[in-house]
């Protein structure tokens, strides 16, 4: 379910280009992915809860898009996300290569598999 605060508009907005172009792509993403999730912006980032839990977080930044499936869809997908670079608990999509989608979509559907086993 979309922000109705309009508070992730209103971020999303701040970028434009590629950066956007792939912040959209990830919110619908994630939106057809997890219908029943409550969209918000916390921690400075376009956040998703399913059932009150975290499922995904994302946010865009100079060189790449940053993205979150604390806390254990990192370590789920640690080969998939071998070939970027990573934080704690983040991916970094670089903005020069192609945005890794299909990867995006089965990192989501993990997190909702893993927040109704709860």
């Amino acid at each position: 379910m979309k922000d109705k605060t309009g508070q992730v508009d209103k971020y999303l907005e701040k970028f434009t280009g590629e950066a956007r172009k792939r912040l959209d792509t990830i919110r619908e993403m994630v939106l057809d992915t997890a219908p029943d999730a409550t969209e918000g912006f916390m921690y400075g980032l376009v956040g998703y809860k399913l059932n009150g839990k975290p499922l995904v977080y994302f946010g865009g930044f100079a060189k790449h898009t940053g993205f979150y499936a604390t806390p254990n869809g990192h370590k789920a997908f640690v080969d998939d996300f071998a070939k970027y670079k990573q934080g704690k608990g983040s991916v970094q999509f670089p903005l020069d290569q192609p945005l890794p989608a299909e990867l995006i979509t089965k990192v989501v559907k993990y997190r909702v598999a893993e927040l109704k086993k709860d």
